[in-house]
């Protein structure tokens, strides 16, 4: 092997930077896309986490809700239960409007 002396000069030469920036700007668009890519890509993930939080803060409402409904229903049920007891209405037939049973002449037999 023979050993050659090769002079390097601290200043690289013209053609090289030229070569080596324009390299640089050919990949600036490619690079521009890539964040622009991942700036929607964020965008998209934090617009899809609000709108979770969000539909889960209606769920617990429509939930609330629901119990709220159900609870209501029940106690409705129960008025309607005790509104419709057969004393209750006798009671109310005599006290208050002065009704009284049939006597067995007033009842007419329809055949």
């Amino acid at each position: 092997m023979s050993t050659a002396k090769t002079a390097f000069s601290k200043v690289a030469a013209p053609k090289k930077i030229e070569a080596a920036a324009s390299q640089r700007w050919d990949l600036f668009p490619y690079l521009v896309s890539v964040l622009a890519l991942l700036t929607l890509l964020s965008l998209f993930h934090v617009w899809s986490r609000v709108q979770v939080v969000e539909l889960n803060l209606r769920i617990t409402e429509a939930n609330k809700l629901l119990r709220d409904l159900q609870q209501e229903k029940n106690m409705l049920r129960l008025e309607v239960a005790s509104l419709k007891n057969p004393a209750r209405i006798e009671a109310i037939a005599k006290g208050e409007l002065g009704m009284a049973l049939p006597a067995d002449q007033q009842v007419i037999v329809v055949k």
